[in-house]
């Protein structure tokens, strides 16, 4: 597949089948990621692939916060934290997990988690490429602690990645034009 047609091809995946992906495609996606590029050449990222029971504790913890907050008066809150259900059902359904981490250093935050990002859309459009499907999920960020806890890290959990064979075909969401993102200046 060419760049620009897995990037148009890539689709938040929410849905997969029942089948293993093998540790050989794993380590592919994650050579991929190790390639992004990183301010200052930090390469601050950490990967910890998580399969079978631990992958639905995760989830089990997601949940168990989730419901703690709907017991809020916090409508913010909760609302923040209305896909956290729909996302641990992907979790428990995907049959890989990728926990992205990085070290705790203030000093680095905007330019770690930025560098972060470019390696995790390595991994999600490597993953298009290969016929996989991916999702970027952001909502361990309410649990990232417990989580770290629950997989013995001392780091700081920055988001995670669900991998497996796509049991759907989704649309592509509407997306702004170009005239409507882009300017110029001279």
């Amino acid at each position: 597949m060419e760049l620009k047609e897995t990037i148009e091809n890539r689709r938040s995946i929410r849905k997969y089948q029942v089948m293993d992906v093998p540790d050989i495609l794993i380590e592919d996606l994650i050579d991929c990621a190790r390639l992004a590029p990183s301010a200052k050449n930090r390469q601050p990222w950490e990967f910890l692939v998580i399969r079978g029971e631990t992958k639905n504790k995760i989830a089990d913890i997601m949940l168990e916060d989730e419901l703690a907050t709907r017991q809020t008066t916090d409508t913010d809150l909760i609302e923040k934290k209305s896909s956290v259900p729909t996302t641990a059902r992907v979790i428990r359904e995907a049959p890989v997990l990728i926990l992205v981490f990085k070290e705790y250093n203030e000093n680095w935050t905007t330019g770690d988690t930025l560098s972060i990002g470019g390696a995790v859309e390595h991994i999600c459009l490597r993953a298009t490429d290969m016929g996989l499907g991916s999702l970027w999920i952001r909502d361990t960020v309410y649990t990232q602690k417990e989580i770290a806890k629950l997989v013995e890290e001392e780091k700081e959990l920055i988001c995670a990645i669900s991998i497996g064979y796509p049991n759907q075909d989704p649309h592509q969401r509407p997306r702004k034009e170009l005239n409507e993102i882009l300017k110029w200046h001279e």
